[in-house]
């Protein structure tokens, strides 16, 4: 399929241009012009998705440091829940140890 229609702009059977082939430039020999617009054509794609990409990394570290801001918020916040817990169940049971204290006391 490579060789009918490689070199014409159109396939005259279906009316539609030819795809561009993948090519090896290690295993192919290339001249220095042929390897030069590779270069400029891989340059041309990476300038026009680099913006897409660097608003992507933006947003993912963005989501990857609020869920690790929240994981360290909610920490904290579980952290001084039990530090009430305990204080309260201290207190419970100083109020215990007074009420047993009345209670054998009179």
């Amino acid at each position: 399929m490579a060789g009918s229609g490689a070199g014409d702009p159109l396939d005259a059977k279906r009316g539609e241009a030819p795809f561009a082939q993948r090519i090896d430039p290690t295993r192919e020999k290339l001249t220095s012009e042929q390897l030069y617009s590779m270069r400029r054509a891989q340059l041309a794609q990476w300038q026009k998705v680099l913006p897409q990409r660097w608003t992507r990394n933006i947003v993912t570290g963005l989501g990857i440091g609020a869920l690790v801001l929240a994981i360290y918020g909610y920490t904290i916040y579980s952290i001084s829940q039990e530090r009430f817990l305990d204080e309260l169940e201290d207190e419970a049971k100083a109020a215990r140890a007074r009420a047993l204290a009345r209670a054998s006391g009179s």
